[in-house]
């Protein structure tokens, strides 16, 4: 019997595999595709709070090796503003998705986690015990839990009968990697005058002749799941173009399409959601992927405590309270950045009015910060504006702050040297350094980074430990 199955190794599920494996969660990923997606076509952006949760992880070093760093200027609606000078160092890390996924499939692999491709997962029923996964050749399977990190169409979603409501999708986009044989002088002038006026239009060089490729598409297919075919790639580009540039011989063709949709519920019971299971947007901004993991990160702690037996009895419930309104907001801003990006001279006058907007530091740091993720406050209660945030990467006497988050577990730091973890030392990590890079005397820090408490009282502490990380040992 497994503690968590997970259906979908997508970076979602993979990221979730390991965040679980740090707690030593017996962990089954299962994935219909029997072999990872091979293409490197599709350029995603790692945005700052996901490099910021790698790095908490100690994986933030692989990804850039595989990654082209580029500014966060420019990140909402593409509207081409500098980033303010308070985040002027800050970058975002464009990397094949291809990649991600490989990445975090062997981090969790090498955490122990059990990943079986080209296995589906075809049904499947909850009692107070456990689940019971039924997989496409009729294999059952038990398990504690069942988390769906198996996308828009999901099949843990529908088989917990849970809404999906939204807008469907009114418009496609091609995306593609060809090969293409007009002269690269030739396609960069067209590509030049095209993004005057449509900023979904990409036309890029991926090495000798090979072109990543991503275009608006008439009408939406009826079909999601059916490719589509050179034959549209070379019409839609004749259409807006006037030329084909005389692409061939693809390596890889999909589409996808701008709906937006939000599952009504991200748990029932003993099953969850994650990832684009429980959230579906337009790409505007690049935060499909990063919502996910970020997912993940929140979720995975406390799923393992509630399997390893100290969760407070609402912990687990904060999964769907926390995460289901950054969802909303995500999904908010692309209905709005997909407005901005339209033709008409109404949504043009708003683009060029939010353009002379960002011209102010503040604004244009908000709009950022929500892209990003940055600006992310959960609601804790009152208290300092750092509470419920997430705390940056602090300087320690000895190292960083996020080198001390490796395992997964709370932290607190201390400043003064009067605080203790007591109790909670098999949860809880304790630092005292007065040294460190930090307005305030303590904080505790939850798994995912985020502020838990800000004070130096030992008993308001307490009460926070157990809040958070249920009784102490010695209870």
């Amino acid at each position: 019997m497994f503690d968590v199955v997970i259906a979908g190794c997508g970076p979602t599920g993979a990221m979730l595999a390991a965040e679980l494996r740090l707690h030593d969660v017996r962990v089954l990923v299962l994935e219909k595709e029997p072999e990872p997606m091979s293409s490197y076509v599709r350029i995603v952006s790692l945005h700052i709070r996901s490099m910021e949760l790698l790095a908490m992880r100690g994986l933030l070093d692989r990804f850039l090796e595989h990654g082209r760093r580029r500014p966060v200027g420019g990140v909402f609606a593409a509207i081409p503003t500098p980033a303010p000078e308070s985040l002027a160092s800050a970058y975002l890390l464009g990397i094949p998705q291809p990649v991600v996924v490989r990445l975090l499939e062997e981090h969790a692999i090498e955490l122990g986690a059990q990943v079986r491709r080209g296995c589906a997962m075809s049904g499947g029923e909850q009692d107070d015990e456990g689940v019971t996964v039924v997989l496409a050749g009729g294999e059952r399977l038990r398990s504690r839990h069942l988390v769906g990190c198996d996308g828009a169409r999901s099949t843990v979603r529908k088989l917990l009968g849970v809404g999906f409501p939204g807008e469907p999708s009114r418009n496609d986009t091609l995306m593609g990697e060809l090969e293409a044989g007009a002269p690269r002088e030739e396609i960069a002038a067209a590509v030049s005058r095209i993004r005057q006026t449509s900023k979904v239009f990409i036309f890029e060089p991926f090495g000798d002749k090979i072109y990543r490729v991503v275009l608006p598409c008439e009408g939406v297919s009826e079909d999601r799941a059916e490719p589509p075919t050179l034959e549209d790639f070379q019409q839609q580009l004749r259409a807006i173009a006037g030329t084909d540039f005389g692409v061939h011989s693809p390596r890889w063709l999909s589409r996808f399409g701008d709906a937006t949709r939000l599952a009504e519920r991200y748990r029932i019971g003993r099953v969850l959601l994650a990832g684009d299971a429980a959230h579906i947007h337009p790409p505007a901004g690049g935060q499909g992927l990063n919502l996910g993991v970020q997912d993940a990160v929140n979720l995975g702690w406390k799923l393992a405590a509630q399997i390893r037996g100290w969760a407070p009895d609402t912990l687990l419930d904060t999964y769907e309270t926390e995460r289901h309104p950054v969802a909303e907001d995500v999904l908010n801003n692309t209905r709005a950045q997909v407005a901005l990006h339209s033709a008409e001279p109404g949504a043009r006058a708003v683009r060029r009015l939010l353009t002379e907007l960002m011209d102010l530091d503040e604004v244009n740091r908000h709009l950022i910060e929500k892209i990003t993720a940055i600006g992310i406050r959960y609601d804790f209660g009152a208290g300092p504006d750092l509470l419920g945030r997430r705390l940056h990467d602090v300087g320690l006497t000895r190292g960083r702050l996020y080198d001390q988050l490796r395992q997964g577990r709370g932290l607190v730091l201390d400043r003064t040297g009067r605080l203790t973890a007591e109790g909670w030392s098999d949860r809880v990590d304790l630092i005292t350094d007065p040294a460190a890079a930090l307005d305030v005397p303590a904080v505790l820090l939850r798994p995912d980074g985020h502020v838990a408490w800000i004070g130096e009282r030992q008993q308001d502490l307490d009460d926070h430990l157990a809040r958070w990380f249920g009784e102490p040992a010695a209870a």
